[in-house]
């Protein structure tokens, strides 16, 4: 009887293999269905502070190309570019830590996480950032700033030193140079990220404009 089951056995253990990888392949094919269903219900509602979807797509593409798994976010508002970010993360297996000082934008957005089906994903917290950002322990892999703008120079000198050579720092409504977005704080703030020798620093001008940074070792 041995010899009988003996060849059977790389079959079903090819067969259990099978099994296992369609069982948990199926619950993030449900959570993308769930997302995008989520997202199309809120196509062109988005408002208060909150990123234009062609952002949202950067945001999750960064993510899950670099395979980022321990991610902050300063500035929730009501969830759409934190959505995007955890919706990646739910793929590489991270989680994102977000911050909102406004407490009926942080009811809202965690419902519209819960809504979204990622929740799991997301550790959104009720506080003032000027006061957390710099007490957080890291180490991050993706930072993502659109808080107060002029405080951006504040928040990149408080979690650049945590995040890890690889990572990548972005802001929101930042361009290189012309138009509204180029006085006052953001000059200040491209200066900055040109004089740091570790980072190599492009421009978005798609969308609201990002600066996105990547950090390189020394």
């Amino acid at each position: 009887m041995l010899r009988e089951i003996r060849p059977a056995l790389p079959l079903l253990v090819s067969i259990v293999l099978f099994l296992t990888g369609a069982l948990s392949a199926q619950p993030k094919s449900e959570l993308d269905q769930k997302v995008r269903a989520f997202l199309a219900s809120r196509e062109g509602t988005w408002r208060d502070m909150n990123v234009p979807e062609t952002d949202g797509q950067t945001l999750h593409d960064l993510v899950l190309k670099n395979k980022y798994k321990r991610a902050l976010e300063i500035g929730t508002s009501t969830g759409h570019s934190g959505i995007w970010i955890a919706w990646a993360l739910a793929k590489t297996g991270g989680k994102l830590i977000t911050i909102d000082i406004d407490g009926e934008r942080h009811r809202e957005a965690v419902a519209n996480f819960r809504a979204a089906g990622l929740a799991d994903y997301v550790d959104a917290r009720l506080a003032d950032a000027h006061e957390l950002v710099p007490k957080l322990p890291g180490p991050f892999d993706f930072v993502f700033s659109d808080a107060d703008k002029d405080w951006y120079v504040k928040y990149a000198e408080a979690t650049l030193p945590k995040l890890t050579v690889g990572g990548c720092f972005v802001a929101h409504n930042v361009s290189e140079g012309g138009g509204w977005r180029r006085g006052g704080w953001v000059a200040d703030f491209v200066d900055f990220l040109k004089k740091q020798p570790n980072l190599e620093t492009t421009f978005d001008s798609r969308g609201g404009g990002m600066s996105i940074s990547f950090k390189r070792a020394k």
